[in-house]
């Protein structure tokens, strides 16, 4: 199945070339492109990066203008000619091999596999023709940091856009004396999905127009909608208007190569906030494209200058920084001007000294992103959890797996947001209600809701794991081995709080992973009631083989195989190698799966090899420390930075989840790398010189690494402020101290 797909996109990706390299040469060299001025920061951001590849296991990010955290990402929406649809190829709105663009909407997801928002797309066409998909060249685009342009040649029309928090000001250069239009669509939505209710008015008195829908993406629509509004002015007059079923269209008249601003507020609250957040950010109205463009471009300066690094390549200036940029674009600000958000309970709350947050991926970003911003950025942290708990008390008690606007999405398994939880408060974050979010995570841990909570986790109680012959099981041996971790984070975090009978309690559950390990293999392997492992195991065959497979293999691990679920116990890293009968055979058999990695970066088949593309198996470079090879861990780390990580359209081995893959790539750049759960980082392999990290706390930590270069990729030894680090780890209040990490590196293994 898997080449029959990649031969059809070819096959449209080719034609759209084609197609477009013939069309679009009429009007290409009409314009010259905008010189936007780059920061000292912002210059080694690339937002192309990951926005092609193959599907699905593509970066599937997208060029659109933003700030740090913000709510909303203008950009372009792609499609292939004539608008053909194929699923996994812009759940972000945008895929780089589309040649046709079908309008500039204010929201998406970042990173993901599911397609929702894409608000209110703006269109722009000319004389007496309907708003239509449009081609264009890469050759005419570009994108930095808080800005995108691209010019349309079928329209005459040079298209750039820059953002606000709640806003997106688009700018619209008409390079012909044909009246100007642009249309206002109130119904889109992403990919092949849905709005309802979509509506769209003019206020011919104050030139506002206003509308909204009732969102029913991938995700939006597993909790009865996302309702949506926006509010809008543009800076020149409307000669005349006609209202649509789901939209508006606004004619300009002609503007004889001239342009027209519009600047589109947008709310999940109300038109009347919609409105509210455009005047705020706009300074009542005033339409500024470039001083809005330029603010935007300060904050990520600023959001960037966290970390100064220095390398003698450019290539990975670009990578780090164009990664530091992916980690801050989610979790969203859900929260308007006025404090008020659209809660779990679809009713309307006001913060109280913190911004609610939503649109985590909290499968993926537990293990690198928030980690990040418990070290840069703990004031968005805290945001987070404060969020995490209001959500579970406006929804059903339980904490979600995968918060995005207003709902549960049920996406994913296991309860991680108590691995955010508990590493949180080990690591010294207290500013939330820490008694709160521990009574949700355990009513989390012992529920199983129609969405979120545990599946099955009354067998998994009774069993010790979840029987993989037990009614409608799926996924058994991925949810066993991922409640026993996450029950040994609620062990950490009863321990800290003096809950000595739960820590006692949940530390026994931690060690539930074991009982789906199959000494005779030396696998987690499906088990049935009985006690018996299922007969047909395979660690070669993954999941993604099993959907299109009659008989299944894998259908008990989640998103891999066997051998990519082997090394998932992080609650108990040293108990998982000791089942393995000794360090000697584990190394053997780790070191045996990071060279089964695929021969190419964000293959279509992944393999059962390392893929850091997805999760499961994202962190198992660094396992070879544990076992007493800290030098295997530095060669696959450092293999991995240089080949799994690069420039390219397709320059992630997967999806970027919110920022995790990238985050992945900032903390092992720098020669740490955060152990999920806990408030200790493994040490790696730098590839930077150096890197000034401006600590949350306000000190500052300067990593070096002496004598660094692609063929020193070992480490002789690592200090802090002078004092050796012996073991594998240093810890949180360690690095929060600030100083000095030295690494000195060499050619040569050190072990």
């Amino acid at each position: 199945m898997w080449p029959v797909i990649r031969i059809i996109v070819s096959v449209f990706v080719a034609f759209e070339t084609l197609f477009t390299g013939i069309f679009g040469g009429v009007n290409l060299k009409s314009v010259e492109m905008p010189d936007i001025p780059q920061g000292e920061y912002g210059q080694y951001v690339d937002p192309f990066i990951g926005t092609g590849g193959t599907p699905w296991t593509c970066g599937m990010l997208s060029p659109a203008a933003t700030v740090p955290f913000g709510s909303v990402r203008l950009g372009p929406d792609t499609c292939f000619v004539g608008g053909a649809y194929i699923v996994k190829t812009n759940t972000s709105g945008y895929y780089y091999e589309h040649g046709h663009i079908k309008g500039f909407s204010h929201s998406r997801l970042s990173g993901t596999g599911s397609e929702d928002y894409s608000n209110f797309r703006i269109t722009p066409s000319v004389g007496n023709n309907a708003a239509k998909i449009m081609p264009y060249s890469h050759s005419m685009e570009e994108a930095s940091a808080g800005y995108y342009a691209v010019y349309l040649p079928s329209v005459g029309c040079l298209a750039e856009m820059t953002a606000a928090v709640h806003t997106g000001v688009h700018r619209y250069s008409f390079f012909n004396s044909q009246d100007a239009h642009l249309y206002i669509d109130a119904s889109s939505a992403a990919g092949n999905r849905t709005s309802q209710n979509a509506y769209a008015k003019y206020d011919e008195e104050s030139g506002v127009i206003s509308g909204g829908c009732l969102l029913m993406g991938n995700f939006a629509g597993r909790f009865q909608g996302l309702p949506a509004y926006f509010a809008a002015v543009a800076s020149k007059p409307v000669v005349s208007y006609e209202i649509t079923d789901g939209g508006i269209d606004l004619n300009f008249g002609p503007l004889n190569n001239n342009c027209v601003e519009i600047a589109v507020g947008i709310s999940y609250v109300s038109e009347e906030n919609a409105l509210l957040n455009l005047k705020t950010e706009t300074e009542n109205l005033t339409l500024d494209f470039d001083g809005i463009r330029e603010s935007a471009a300060a904050e990520w300066e600023d959001a960037l200058s966290v970390i100064k690094i220095d390398s003698d390549d450019k290539e990975i200036k670009t990578n780090f920084y164009t990664a530091l940029y992916h980690s801050m674009i989610m979790p969203t600000d859900f929260t308007d001007v006025n404090g008020e958000y659209l809660g779990f309970d679809k009713q309307v709350h006001v913060t109280e000294g913190y911004t609610y947050r939503t649109d985590m991926s909290l499968w993926d970003t537990c293990r690198t992103t928030h980690p990040l911003y418990t070290l840069i950025a703990q004031d968005i942290q805290i945001d987070c959890l404060k969020s995490l708990v209001e959500m579970s008390k406006a929804g059903t008690g339980v904490l979600p797996r995968w918060p995005m606007g207003a709902g549960y999405t049920g996406s994913m398994i296991g309860d991680t947001a108590s691995i955010v939880i508990a590493e949180s408060y080990l690591k010294g974050i207290t500013d939330f209600d820490v008694e709160a979010a521990y009574t949700a995570m355990k009513y989390t841990s012992e529920t199983d809701t129609e969405k979120d909570g545990r599946d099955w986790v009354d067998l998994y109680n009774e069993y010790g794991y979840i029987p993989d012959d037990a009614d409608g099981v799926n996924k058994s041996v991925a949810r066993t081995v991922e409640y026993s971790w996450e029950d040994g984070a609620i062990a950490s975090l009863a321990a800290a709080l003096g809950k000595t009978e739960d820590a006692e309690y949940y530390g026994k559950k931690a060690m539930y992973y074991k009982n789906v390990f199959n000494p005779e293999t030396k696998y987690f392997q499906a088990r049935n009631a009985d006690g018996s492992f299922v007969w047909n195991f395979n660690p070669y065959i993954t999941s993604f083989y099993d959907a299109v497979m009659i008989k299944k293999f894998a259908d008990c691990y989640c998103e891999g195989s066997a051998r990519q679920w082997r090394w998932n116990a992080l609650q108990d890293i040293d108990g998982m190698i000791g089942l393995f009968g000794s360090d000697e055979y584990f190394v053997k058999e780790l070191d045996g799966f990071m060279k089964d990695a695929s021969l190419t970066r964000a293959a279509l088949d992944p393999g059962h090899g390392f893929w850091v593309g997805n999760q499961h198996d994202i962190h198992t470079p660094y396992l070879f420390a544990n076992a007493g090879r800290a030098d295997l861990t530095q060669k696959w780390v450092r293999w991995t930075l240089a080949n799994r990580f690069s420039n390219d359209i397709n320059g992630l081995d997967g999806n970027d989840d919110g920022g995790t893959l990238s985050a992945w790539y900032v903390f092992s750049a720098m020669g740490f790398y955060p152990l999920a759960g806990t408030d200790k980082y493994w040490l790696g392999s730098p590839n930077l010189n150096s890197a000034e990290i401006t600590l949350s706390n306000g000190n500052t930590l300067k990593m070096t690494a002496l004598n660094q270069s692609e063929k020193n990729v070992y480490v002789s030894g690592v200090t802090l402020n002078g004092q050796p680090l012996d073991g594998c780890y240093v810890t949180h209040s360690q690095l929060m101290e600030g100083g000095e990490l030295t690494f000195t590196m060499t050619d040569k293994p050190n072990n």
